[in-house]
């Protein structure tokens, strides 16, 4: 049998570590929020040939005098644009600008192939005008002038470049969404607190009830705490930003972590009643290796559905599935290097008290 709840202050000083180090990650650099919190917009493109670079589209933004925009590319082509809030007018405007771009880099690209495989002399080239192939809006094969071709592929706008989503949120909305986010994750720790008091009524002794829930709450406030301070050290060193899906993920950590939890505290509950061992540490001990293998096994394959989704899921998904990883990872070692001997220590603290 694995000493777990015996070698308790190991793990309390590596969570202690990892902490503190968190916090004073948040405290120096933050969380990085996204358009979800601060306000903005986002747009998603899908270039259909001629994909235009990241410099590509930083030089559109700064022509149409629209600051900064945060370019991620998804897959073969499509992007992600975020920037500042704008209305409908600029939001055609920056469409049309990206068209237009892509435009003119497609009849580039044309007319740079089409001297590269010119066999006549440069003079008989200057006489005979580069002749290229495309088609009418009809689909028929008509022949043009090289230096025409990027004026109908502006024309054609759908050709180049398809809108698949855009979003615009005001910053009220996002000052209002960080207030939903604080109160949201409350809410959830003190339904926990109430329902694991109730739920461990019947075994107040040696450990009140409600002591219970607030060691798994303690235990689900390290794994929150330590998912913040990756993402802020993520936020600091790439740039990662964190947005609504965050939320989401916060809140499916705790309902995984204090689901592990509360297995382990049950099956503490079920061999107190039965009264197999006199020695509280002993028993908690015994419970903690008793699920310690359906925990781990547990987890271990929803952190492998996690990480393929991370891998394939596209751009859109990889910071809530990143958020899920880490959270189910530390929410995993919390329950059971955390929680239970947490319990542990505030019974050995209650004894030394009444002597």
């Amino acid at each position: 049998m694995i000493k777990i709840i015996q070698r308790r202050k190991v793990w309390f000083a590596l969570s202690s570590f990892l902490t503190i180090v968190s916090i004073f990650a948040l405290a120096s650099w933050g969380l990085r929020l996204g358009i979800d919190y601060t306000g903005g917009s986002m747009m998603e493109v899908s270039f259909n040939e001629n994909k235009l670079e990241s410099q590509d589209i930083t030089d559109v933004f700064n022509e149409l005098d629209l600051g900064e925009a945060k370019v991620q590319f998804s897959g073969d082509n499509d992007a992600f644009l975020r920037f500042k809030e704008v209305d409908e007018t600029t939001h055609q405007s920056i469409l049309t600008a990206l068209n237009k771009k892509t435009a003119d880099k497609a009849g580039a690209n044309t007319e740079t192939g089409a001297a590269e495989t010119a066999e006549t002399p440069a003079e008989d080239a200057a006489a005979e005008p580069i002749q290229v192939e495309t088609q009418n809006s009809e689909g028929e094969d008509v022949t043009i002038k090289a230096e025409d071709a990027a004026i109908v592929s502006a024309a054609d706008e759908k050709k180049y470049v398809s809108e698949k989503s855009f979003d615009s949120i005001g910053p009220v909305v996002g000052s209002e969404l960080q207030t939903t986010t604080v109160w949201a994750i409350l809410l959830a720790i003190i339904g926990i607190i109430t329902y694991i008091a109730w739920a461990f009524r019947k075994v107040s002794y040696p450990v009140s009830s409600f002591k219970y829930g607030l060691c798994a709450t303690i235990a689900l406030s390290h794994d929150i705490i330590i998912t913040a301070g990756v993402f802020s050290v993520l936020g600091h060193l790439y740039g990662v930003e964190i947005g609504a899906t965050f939320l989401a993920a916060a809140l499916a950590i705790l309902g995984y972590s204090v689901n592990d939890t509360i297995v382990v505290f049950d099956r503490t509950r079920e061999n107190l009643l039965r009264g197999k061992m006199s020695d509280f540490e002993d028993t908690v001990n015994y419970s903690v290796n008793e699920t310690l293998a359906r925990s781990i096994n547990t987890s271990f394959t929803t952190l492998l559905m996690l990480f393929v989704l991370y891998l394939f899921g596209g751009a859109s998904i990889q910071t809530f599935v990143l958020a899920l990883i880490v959270g189910i990872g530390f929410g995993t070692y919390s329950s059971i290097f955390i929680a239970s001997p947490l319990l542990v220590t505030w019974q050995h603290y209650d004894m030394k008290k009444k002597k």
